[in-house]
């Protein structure tokens, strides 16, 4: 039962793959708005009604990763160790979300086809705004929650701002320049090392701040 249903699961995990592999393609070398449903579902030779079983829209597919990115980021944060300063926990989130990246080719390989799609569709560009902000607003809190002593939910926001949002922007720009996908990477991995040098050179407060603030 177990072999059978780890069996299914890798099929489950191929099909999830060749949608998203498809759809990147024809996204590219067709435009985003004149690519439909039924041609992602054909090109990965499966069926319209499989395409929805995967993914609610087109959108979903672009985005698919944000989710699984948060959650990591989160249980860095939920793991932290008593007393562990707010920049050695987004040094640490970082660091784990980069070694995702690393570790995972097909990740990789998809970065450079989705921050193009991203950046010039609006749409995408709108749905891409909302769920960094909404990212954002999660890491900040829990950072906020595992250092209340040392910053302010202001404050926290404020860092993850800084570290990841600057990272997002460095790499954006870098494309905006015709940078490849390691340039891209190169110039986020420098924007979140400034970014968490300024945090630790902040002295950590005096005293614990309030928990909610008007």
């Amino acid at each position: 039962m177990g072999e059978g249903s780890g069996l299914r699961e890798r099929k489950k995990l191929r099909t999830r793959h060749a949608l998203i592999e498809a759809a990147l393609e024809l996204f590219l070398s067709k435009g985003y708005e004149q690519t439909t449903v039924s041609e992602i579902a054909a090109a990965a030779d499966v069926s319209t009604r499989t395409f929805f079983s995967y993914f609610a829209s087109k959108e979903d597919v672009i985005f698919h990763n944000a989710r699984e990115g948060a959650d990591r980021a989160l249980t860095v944060l939920a793991e932290a160790a008593p007393g562990e300063r707010a920049a050695d926990l987004l040094g640490r989130v970082i660091a784990t979300g980069f070694a995702a990246i690393d570790m995972d080719e097909r990740i990789s390989r998809e970065i450079a086809p989705i921050n193009q799609l991203t950046m010039t569709v609006p749409s995408l560009r709108a749905r891409g705004l909302l769920l960094l902000f909404d990212v954002q607003r999660e890491i900040a809190e829990a950072l906020h929650r595992a250092c209340p002593g040392e910053l302010s939910l202001t404050e926290a926001s404020a860092a993850v701002g800084a570290v990841i949002g600057g990272a997002k922007l460095a790499a954006f720009v870098q494309m905006s320049h015709g940078a490849s996908a390691e340039e891209m990477m190169r110039a986020g991995r420098e924007a979140t090392a400034f970014a968490l040098a300024a945090l630790r050179a902040s002295p950590p407060a005096q005293g614990p701040h309030p928990r909610r603030e008007v």
